[in-house]
């Protein structure tokens, strides 16, 4: 067996066979976000269109929602930052570890910040394992599915002013998202097997 199937199987048998240790989280980077007009469909009055400025001026630089997917629970867990470094991204551990009892599981792509040795190392120390995808098989990260709608509900069809205002309509998807997670998981379905 190669490592990428090696990868993949250890993956799938997390998504499978969740152990009963401690958690399966889901964890990838949504962005670079910037402040500007974002195409999309909406519904309008007959001859009264819903326009978006043909010209914008990238003054507010960007921002990055690092964010984790918990499987069992069906839920999302997201902060804003302005970069995505590993120091970013421990912070982000340290998060999850407060979170959640037991073991954490957190599968997650192969980018470097994730491999660093303080990371290794603090996975390492707080009982933290973390499980690479293949690579080129983000498609087998389920957070990428989270991530679709997400955009679709705040990012689509929007023309946001500031980058805190942005922020407060990813917030507030995130927090509607969690409180209706079967009707969530109904609508992936669907989706996925295209019920109407």
């Amino acid at each position: 067996m190669t490592l990428n199937s090696n990868k993949k199987k250890r993956v799938l048998e997390l998504y499978h066979n969740p152990p009963n240790n401690g958690k399966v989280l889901c964890f990838d980077e949504f962005g670079p976000l910037e402040v500007r007009p974002i195409a999309g469909a909406n519904w309008c009055l007959k001859d009264k269109p819903n326009r978006l400025p043909a010209t914008y001026h990238r003054t507010q630089g960007v921002q990055h929602l690092l964010a984790a997917y918990d499987l069992e629970e069906n839920k999302l867990y997201a902060h804003m930052k302005a970069r995505k470094r590993w120091k970013e991204f421990i912070q982000f551990l340290r998060y999850l570890r407060n979170r959640y009892d037991g073991k954490l599981y957190i599968i997650m792509d192969n980018f470097s910040p994730h491999k660093k040795a303080e990371i290794k190392a603090y996975a390492q120390e707080n009982y933290i394992e973390l499980v690479f995808l293949p690579t080129n098989a983000s498609w087998l990260n389920r957070i990428e599915c989270e991530f679709t709608a997400l955009r679709k509900f705040t990012l689509e069809n929007s023309n946001y002013k500031t980058k805190k205002e942005q922020v407060k309509a990813i917030r507030k998807y995130i927090i509607w998202r969690n409180k209706h997670p079967k009707n969530q998981r109904l609508i992936n379905l669907k989706r996925r097997y295209q019920i109407t």
